[in-house]
């Protein structure tokens, strides 16, 4: 089994994850390459993303919310019938919601909407897009630290590329992360009361 970073990847895996590296995303979202995970396919590459909060001495006394989430490519040069093609998506995306956005009865249609809506608003095709959209409730009892309630939305999906030119599929994932936590459109200020 091979990962990237070996001198017998094939130039396609090569110039797939070399693209990757190409994504421009919001200065909130940090990205990075992560361990990919084994087994799946001949050759695999990762990255891991996060949405980061500026610094702050003030410690907030309720997160503003946490998201994060993983890109995992995929490579199998004889093709797989499954994947309709050579290059296998898999993304992974988990973030903390508010509970009036928890509530929402739509929320798992909206959240699959974010990811065909930003996969579609760029110009490298895709086939056999699916997933699954989980938005959870917990609550909390005894010692246990933390917010007596928690909620958290979960998206898992995989699509097949069908060019090497990955950065926009880095990009489309980025922006789903985004609107998952909750940040306000790019470009667009957030404006707080003085004092804050």
């Amino acid at each position: 089994m091979t990962t990237s970073g070996s001198a017998a990847e094939p130039a396609e895996f090569r110039a797939a994850v070399d693209a990757m590296g190409t994504a421009r995303v919001r200065r909130e979202i940090e990205v990075g390459p992560i361990r990919p995970p084994q087994r799946l396919a001949p050759y695999s590459y990762a990255v891991g993303a996060e949405v980061v909060h500026p610094e702050s001495d003030i410690v907030p006394e309720q997160t503003e919310g946490d998201a994060f989430g993983r890109l995992i490519l995929l490579y199998d040069p004889e093709g797989d019938d499954a994947w309709n093609g050579t290059m296998r998506l898999v993304a992974y995306i988990q973030a903390d919601l508010d509970a009036a956005v928890a509530a929402d009865p739509l929320l798992p249609e909206v959240a699959w909407s974010w990811l065909v809506d930003a996969l579609e608003s760029r110009p490298e095709p895709i086939t056999a897009l699916g997933g699954t959209v989980t938005a959870t409730s917990s609550v909390r009892y005894g010692d246990i630290a933390g917010p007596p309630h928690a909620y958290q939305l979960e998206l898992r999906a995989s699509w097949t590329a069908q060019t090497t030119a990955l950065g926009s599929h880095v990009e489309a994932f980025c922006e789903v992360l985004a609107y998952a936590a909750g940040l306000p459109p790019a470009g667009i200020t957030e404006l707080r009361a003085f004092g804050d």
